[in-house]
Formats: C-alpha cells, sequence, structure tokens
C-alpha cells in the first residue's frame, strides 16, 4: 500500500527558510520519479518541482532559484528546500511519485505559511 507523509512544513516570515520532508513507503522508491505540488487556498494545484531518479530536477519559474527537490534513497524519502519564502509560496504542499501505470498516490500535505 503506498503511503505519503509529508512534513515540516510552518508558519515562516518572508525571507525565511523551510525544508519539507515527504516519508514514502509501499512501493520502490528508488525507481519513481517524485514531485512536489503545492494548493493555495481558492487556486488550483500545481506542480512545482520534480526529480527523476537519475536525480535531474526540473522546477516552476514562480520557485526557480529559490527551491530545491532531493531525495534519498536509501531512506525513501524527498526533500523539498524552501528558501526566501515569499507570501504567495503559502500554500499546502504534497508530495507524488511518478509511477508509468499513471496511478496518483497523494499525502496528506504539510501546510505551509508565509507572513509577518
Amino acid at each position: 500500500q503506498v503511503q505519503l507523509v509529508e512534513s515540516g512544513g510552518g508558519l515562516v516570515q518572508p525571507g525565511g527558510s523551510l525544508r519539507l520532508s515527504c516519508a514514502a513507503s509501499g512501493f520502490i522508491f528508488s525507481i519513481n520519479g517524485m514531485n512536489w505540488y503545492r494548493q493555495a487556498p481558492g487556486k488550483q494545484r500545481e506542480l512545482v518541482a520534480t526529480i527523476t531518479p537519475g536525480r535531474i530536477t526540473n522546477y516552476a519559474d514562480s520557485v526557480k532559484g529559490r527551491f530545491t527537490i532531493s531525495r534519498d534513497n536509501a531512506k525513501n524519502t524527498a526533500y523539498l528546500q524552501m528558501n526566501d519564502l515569499k507570501p504567495e509560496d503559502t500554500a499546502e504542499y504534497y508530495c507524488r511519485p511518478v509511477f508509468r501505470s499513471g496511478m496518483e498516490y497523494w499525502g496528506k500535505g504539510t501546510l505551509v505559511t508565509v507572513s509577518s
């Protein structure tokens, strides 16, 4: 059974940093890409960052240069390091594995609030 547990969210001031974690289980983590998404209140969920099994990364333009996605296959965990946070980064953040089957699994998310 695929399980995803996001953590690391919280309240941070503009310009601050947070590191989100996504603990995964129930599938072979190392052979699947991992994505981070976010959904702000009243908005659609958007793709923020991706990392392939070979550690090739890609980012939404809105976070490029500020966010870094990474993975630790030994710990079955994906990370999202977020620096220079802005109020518009406020959202619920979710991770999702990329399966060839197209099946989608989501965790409960972790809330990031950027406010002074």
